[in-house]
């Protein structure tokens, strides 16, 4: 239900937009995830857990953190951010952490993006980089991110393994009871 001409095809096409022209997918990821924020916050939903799902949405953990901050429906909600291997290739704009910027990221927001080469393991670290919690969904992960997410200190469920569904909605369940609890334990010694 998020749309816009300028970055997503109709209907019919067969190649995805983010690799038919990549090189508009740092704004496109900066259109949905903003897009759904604003979806969430106007249909007054108040999410326990907001799951980001894959290098598209790696930006809502840094907008939810910072810009909704204040957002009383979404400044208690946990973000976890989930690994997945689908990727794109090249980098995206040069120009990319001046957009955010503009957005009203401070350069302190923007750390994990370093001096330049803005690719898909750069926006992958931005997500883990401010979320709550993160999911390692597939084996073929690069090394490098999972290590990074491990060295985060935050909690990470691992790749459950290829052992059915049934054991892997098991692990999740397990996860995300660990984090609410977690969670939950924080706020009654914070009061």
């Amino acid at each position: 239900f998020i749309d816009n001409d300028d970055y997503f095809e109709g209907p019919g096409t067969k190649v995805l937009e983010t690799e038919s022209s990549p090189e508009d997918n740092d704004e496109r990821s900066m259109f949905f995830v903003r897009g759904v924020i604003e979806t969430v916050r106007k249909l007054r939903w108040d999410p326990t857990v907001i799951h980001c799902t894959g290098w598209i949405t790696a930006l809502a953990p840094l907008y939810i953190r910072h810009l909704y901050q204040d957002d009383p429906g979404l400044s208690r909600s946990l973000v976890v951010y989930s690994l997945r291997p689908e990727s794109f290739e090249g980098k995206l704009d040069a120009r990319f952490a001046e957009k955010l910027k503009m957005a009203g990221f401070t350069d302190e927001c923007l750390q994990s993006l370093g001096g330049g080469d803005f690719d898909w393991m750069t926006l992958n670290k931005l997500g883990i980089d401010h979320s709550d919690a993160i999911v390692v969904t597939a084996p073929d992960i690069p090394a490098g991110l999972v290590e990074y997410a491990r060295q985060s200190g935050k909690p990470v469920l691992e790749y459950p393994g290829p052992d059915g569904e049934e054991a892997t909605t098991a692990a999740y369940h397990d996860f995300y009871q660990s984090i609410l609890s977690q969670k939950e334990n924080d706020s009654k010694s914070s009061d």
